[in-house]
């Protein structure tokens, strides 16, 4: 089983969820957080003055699943979350040694 960990434009989220559903990811993860790369941030006008914003908006998305949909699943979030200008993300995939569904008991892949 693998973790992929993907930080997208926010206005993107939608696109990758649908993405991701049409080739059978039927759960996932999704925080709101703050980030830059080589955006460096921006700056911004408010009340007459000038500030910079460090950080920007992204998305978060966090699944676990089998081995053999990870490419797949990778495939699908980077067409849905491609703009083609910086700031467009990142994805990390991890090993995950284990999974527990806490209602049902079950492990390993039938958790997923």
């Amino acid at each position: 089983m693998k973790k992929i960990e993907a930080v997208i434009k926010p206005f993107k989220l939608d696109e990758v969820r649908e993405s991701l559903s049409e080739i059978g990811v039927t759960g996932l993860t999704v925080t709101e957080v703050k980030g830059f790369g080589r955006q460096k941030g921006h700056t911004e006008l408010y009340r007459g003055a000038e500030y910079v914003v460090d950080f920007l908006p992204k998305i978060k998305l966090e699944l676990v699943l089998a081995d053999n949909m990870v490419d797949a699943a990778i495939e699908a979030i980077t067409k849905a979350a491609h703009t083609g200008k910086i700031g467009d993300g990142k994805i990390f995939v991890s090993a995950v040694e284990q999974v527990i569904r806490i209602r049902t008991g079950e492990t390993g892949e039938d958790a997923v």
